[in-house]
């Protein structure tokens, strides 16, 4: 979770090797991943993605059934009447008439063409999927479709997912676990409940306060404010990145970077002065 330009997408694509990391590597089930042929085959067997555009996403040009079935084609050694048993399970499981099979993506509705690119990514029966913000090109009626279908879909084939998104509110309703990024780097991550409640990095606080809430008495929005911009990733400020808009900044923060720390079970924050942060205080300062 993390405002626009913050890194989640490029950190997403490294993940899915679509990007090479510059720097760490990425392992899969504690074994490093080789960038080769036959062991990228078998990690996306077990690894796969939903874009955020599905229009940039599907071929304009094949059929609906070929965009589901091509990564069985590609990475397992599919006997061709196996391809259309899978490819209706697929469809059937996001909930998509069979007729839609022989339809090209023109013909689709956005969220028609969202649970396509879905039934794509389950169809090799994945361990983990990687979601970058795949309802933000979707009305809000759309989106509750989807996201509902989603964790249908995760309890029924007992799924993993890496769920990328600006939208506080998604986050809270599909995650277990949050992890929140500012200016490329991971400053909190921890159980949702734990981070929406008790927030202890002061970036995390300020985006919990300016989220819209529908309820107008629960309402907090523009209560609290980042002062200046989003720092350059090419030339980001020394020591912690947060520092030039942080209302806690000391000179330790313009010269040291902070490490993410465990201030409980599974809950850990890269802040100086995390005691010192609390959402109802906040509140209370800026009400």
């Amino acid at each position: 979770m993390g405002e626009s330009g913050c890194g989640k997408t490029t950190l997403a694509r490294c993940i899915a090797l679509l990007t090479p990391p510059t720097a760490g590597k990425i392992t899969m089930e504690s074994e490093p991943v080789k960038i080769d042929g036959g062991s990228l085959k078998k990690f996306y067997r077990k690894v796969q993605m939903v874009f955020q555009d599905p229009d940039s996403s599907l071929d304009p040009r094949m059929r609906i059934k070929d965009i589901i079935a091509e990564p069985l084609l590609n990475l397992f050694p599919v006997a061709n009447g196996d391809i259309p048993r899978a490819v209706t399970e697929a469809l059937l499981s996001v909930g998509l008439p069979l007729e839609f099979a022989n339809a090209y993506p023109s013909q689709l509705s956005g969220g028609q063409k969202q649970r396509v690119a879905i039934a794509r990514a389950i169809v090799t029966k994945p361990k983990v999927v990687i979601l970058d913000e795949p309802t933000s090109a979707l009305d809000v009626s759309v989106q509750a479709q989807i996201l509902n279908l989603l964790i249908d879909l995760q309890e029924k084939y007992n799924l993993t997912y890496l769920f990328i998104t600006h939208n506080i509110a998604v986050a809270e309703y599909i995650s277990d676990y949050i992890a929140v990024m500012y200016a490329g780097k991971i400053v909190e991550q921890g159980p949702t409940k734990s981070v929406m409640l008790n927030p202890k990095h002061p970036y995390t606080v300020t985006l919990l306060l300016s989220s819209p809430i529908a309820d107008p008495l629960r309402r907090r929005i523009l209560r609290a404010e980042i002062r200046g911009e989003v720092p350059s990733l090419i030339d980001p400020p020394k020591g912690c990145r947060f520092n030039p808009r942080c209302p806690y900044m000391q000179k330790i923060c313009e010269s040291e970077i902070p490490s993410l720390i465990e201030l409980k079970r599974s809950h850990f924050v890269a802040c100086f002065y995390s005691e010192k942060v609390s959402l109802t205080d906040s509140v209370r300062d800026n009400g």
